[in-house]
C-alpha cells in the first residue's frame, strides 16, 4: 500500500501518537508521518478531529480515525491478513487487556502527569505514591498474564500486543518522571517483570526507531514548564 494512502498526524513527544506508530510498525504499513505544529493547530487537524482537536489521527484512504487506542484497533482488524495479531483473539483475554489500558489512561498516566504540577511536597508525595501503587498493579497484572502461557515475553504473549502498546507508549516519559523527581519508579526490587518487559519492548523492532530518547522529551518537558509557567 502506496504510503499516500495511509498517513499519521502527530508529535514526536506524544505517548499516544506513538501507541499508533507501533501499531503500524507491528502490521509492517507504509505510512507518511505528517508533524503537527499545534502554533496554531493545522487546518487538517481541526478538519479531521473537530470533536477533540487532539492528535493522533490516522488517515486512511482519506478517511480520519482519532484516539489513540481506537487507531490501534482500526488498525489491526484492517491489516489482519497474514499479519500478527495485535489484540488477542480470546474474548476474555480482549477484555482484559482492555481493562488495563483504559487503567494506564485514567489512572496512571494523570497521576504521572501531575507529578510536575504538584502544589506543595505533601500533593507531590501523594501523587509518586499513586504511580508506584499503579505500576505495582500492573507488575501483578504482568505476571498473572504471562504465566497463563509458560512465561511470555510481552502482555501479548510472545510478541508485542494491545496492552503492551498501550502501556509501553509511556515509557519515556515515566523515564523523564524518574529524572524529576529523583524517585525511581521502576527497580528489580518491586517491579522486577515489569523492569526486564521495558527492556524487551523498547528494543523490538516496531519501537526501537520510534521511541523518543529520554534526553529529548527531558529537554521538550523543560521548554514547555518554560512556556507554561506564569510570568
Amino acid at each position: 500500500m502506496a504510503k499516500s494512502e495511509v498517513k499519521l498526524l502527530g508529535a514526536w513527544p506524544s505517548p499516544f501518537v506513538l501507541r499508533a506508530r507501533i501499531a503500524l510498525n507491528i502490521k509492517s504499513v507504509d505510512y507518511e508521518f505528517l508533524e503537527e505544529t499545534f502554533q496554531p493547530k493545522s487546518q487538517l487537524l481541526l478538519q479531521s478531529n473537530p470533536v477533540y482537536k487532539k492528535i493522533p489521527v490516522l488517515i486512511h484512504e482519506n478517511k480520519p480515525i482519532c484516539e489513540s487506542l481506537i487507531i490501534v484497533q482500526y488498525v489491526d482488524d484492517v491489516w489482519s491478513s497474514g499479519r500478527p495479531s495485535i489484540l488477542p483473539a480470546d474474548p476474555y483475554d480482549r477484555a482484559i487487556a482492555r481493562f488495563w489500558a483504559t487503567y494506564v489512561d485514567d489512572k496512571l498516566f494523570p497521576a504521572m502527569k501531575s507529578i510536575a504540577g504538584a502544589k506543595g511536597e505533601e500533593e507531590r508525595k501523594r501523587l509518586i505514591k499513586e504511580v508506584e501503587e499503579g505500576l505495582a498493579l500492573l507488575e501483578d497484572a504482568f505476571n498473572k498474564i504471562t504465566s497463563k502461557g509458560n512465561n511470555k515475553l510481552f502482555f501479548g504473549g510472545d510478541q508485542i500486543g494491545y496492552l503492551d502498546i498501550a502501556f509501553g507508549s509511556l515509557l519515556g516519559w515515566l523515564r523523564v518522571t524518574e529524572i524529576t523527581t529523583g524517585v525511581k519508579l521502576f527497580d528489580q526490587v518491586n517491579t522486577p517483570g515489569l523492569v526486564n518487559w521495558a527492556e524487551r519492548f523498547c528494543a523490538h523492532a516496531a519501537v526501537k526507531d520510534v521511541m523518543p530518547h529520554t534526553h529529548m522529551l527531558l529537554e521538550f518537558a523543560k521548554t514547555l514548564m518554560t512556556k507554561l509557567a506564569p510570568i
